[in-house]
């Protein structure tokens, strides 16, 4: 990924999805990222901070792993939500496989099955690491090689045949 602006690159990774649209939440003008009309990533007003729903342990391991990039947000907090600054420097491979985790909690089963992220693609996912908390040894892979949906892959703003 580039050093472009992260509000679009949280765009670029949450449209490569299948079927996820864009559209506000409520009254708001930021921008919200649905599939089938289930949400599953919000931007801020300020444009600052996003969240995304976390699976079981995963807000608890980021934000006490991190807690200068990540939060427990207001509202959606509770129901395990994560809040994660975008004013801040961040690991744009992790944020790319923590928000398509996000997309597949709620995407019909079908579309989440088309999303395809090897577990050797991710070595900093906080239920994936070692028991000391470090990320599993030479498994890193840049987000160009992760995501592949239906044979399709993802390579920073374009897909290509994989």
């Amino acid at each position: 990924m580039s050093d472009a602006d992260p509000v679009e690159q949280v765009r670029e990774i949450c449209l490569a999805l299948p079927e996820a649209v864009e559209k506000s939440f409520g009254g708001h003008t930021s921008p919200a990222f649905r599939v089938r009309d289930k949400m599953f990533v919000m931007i801020s007003e300020d444009r600052t901070s996003m969240t995304f729903k976390g699976a079981a342990g995963v807000q608890e391991a980021l934000v006490a792993g991190d807690p200068d990039r990540f939060y427990v947000p207001p509202y959606v907090g509770a129901k395990g939500w994560v809040g994660a600054r975008l004013d801040v420097g961040q690991d744009w491979d992790e944020i790319a496989e923590l928000l398509v985790d996000s997309y597949r909690m709620v995407a019909p089963k079908r579309l989440a099955a088309r999303v395809h992220l090897p577990p050797s693609a991710a070595p900093h996912h906080p239920l994936r690491a070692g028991s000391d908390g470090t990320p599993p040894s030479g498994q890193g892979q840049p987000l160009s090689l992760l995501l592949t949906l239906d044979g399709w892959a993802l390579r920073g703003r374009s897909a290509f045949c994989s």
